[in-house]
């Protein structure tokens, strides 16, 4: 569920663009007013904004966005103010050029594939051929040179899932077996393996960790953490906690941005601004549980100025 609070009555684009216009002339406080305006809408009517700017003032806002504004709230607004699927494409794509093969760096196309529904990754596949003049399955195998995670990732996010709640649990278990075997052979390459994870749809891959967990005691994960902890155990990891509880992900992904020295302003960012939309009640939900604090007190003791009321008005907070 969206925590980003459209008002009830949203003014015309032409409106939000003259209001915008005003505020990067120097009439109205600027940071305050693109909170306000591209805080408060949603996809669809940023998309709305985004065109009208450019037909009514011959400009990108996106490029008037990077001049007006500055430092981790200029990233973060303009991150928003991108379509999600031109978003996750410009993250992928940035992940991959980064030619780490970290979980810290790739992990952002395990989200995209294992933590978004099947329609967004075909329109994320399709922006990045648009934008980059290549297909993302390209540059994964020319960026990452890990075989295994280079196999794993492209069966990832080349796949289309059947999108409904259709369950066999007689596959479910006859599938845990499968995985079962591969982890006890130390064999997470197996083709089986990576064609089941890439394979079934999300509610079928439920049930088979359910049963893996039934039959053998012990969580999958937990398994794989038992055959090493290097990047291809991590990478596994973070793709059944996207597949399996995207929220508990995210919300790890928010605590390890923030704790420490410094800040990680580019997974905070990807994490609050990608469910925004989708489930961040339930992130939100899921870090008190889990760290028994609240997200919003964490990120505001974290952060500052205007990149912190950013990011808490898309948690749907006043400060």
């Amino acid at each position: 569920m969206s925590t980003v609070r459209v008002p009830e009555f949203v003014p015309s684009p032409t409106h939000d663009c003259e209001r915008l216009r005003k505020a990067f002339e120097g009439f109205l406080m600027c940071g305050t007013e693109v909170i306000w305006v591209l805080g408060h809408r949603n996809a669809k009517q940023r998309k709305e904004i985004r065109e009208t700017y450019q037909k009514q003032f011959n400009e990108s806002l996106i490029d008037r966005l990077h001049k007006q504004l500055s430092s981790n709230f200029r990233d973060a607004v303009v991150l928003w103010t991108y379509d999600p699927p031109e978003r996750d494409a410009l993250l992928a794509n940035k992940a991959l050029k980064a030619r780490r093969e970290d979980v810290t760096h790739l992990q952002v196309l395990l989200e995209i594939a294992c933590a978004s529904t099947p329609s967004h990754l075909m329109s994320v596949r399709e922006a990045y051929c648009s934008i980059f003049d290549s297909s993302l399955e390209e540059d994964i195998a020319s960026c990452v040179s890990h075989p295994i995670i280079r196999k794993l990732l492209v069966n990832l996010v080349r796949s289309y899932r059947y999108d409904k709640e259709v369950v066999n649990l007689e596959v479910a278990e006859s599938e845990a077996m499968r995985l079962r075997v591969a982890i006890s052979t130390r064999r997470l390459d197996d083709d089986r393996f990576i064609w089941i994870l890439s394979t079934r749809n999300f509610f079928q891959l439920r049930a088979t960790f359910s049963c893996y967990k039934k039959l053998y005691g012990i969580a999958l994960e937990e398994d794989i953490k038992k055959c090493g902890n290097g990047n291809l155990e991590s990478l596994l990891n973070v793709a059944l906690w996207c597949v399996e509880r995207p929220e508990k992900h995210f919300a790890k992904v928010v605590r390890d941005s923030i704790i420490g020295l410094g800040t990680d302003e580019e997974s905070l960012n990807r994490a609050v601004i990608n469910r925004a939309e989708i489930d961040m009640f339930r992130v939100r939900e899921e870090y008190a549980a889990m760290y028994n604090e609240d997200i919003e007190g964490a990120i505001i003791r974290d952060t500052s100025g205007h990149y912190k009321e950013f990011l808490i008005t898309l948690l749907g907070k006043r400060i």
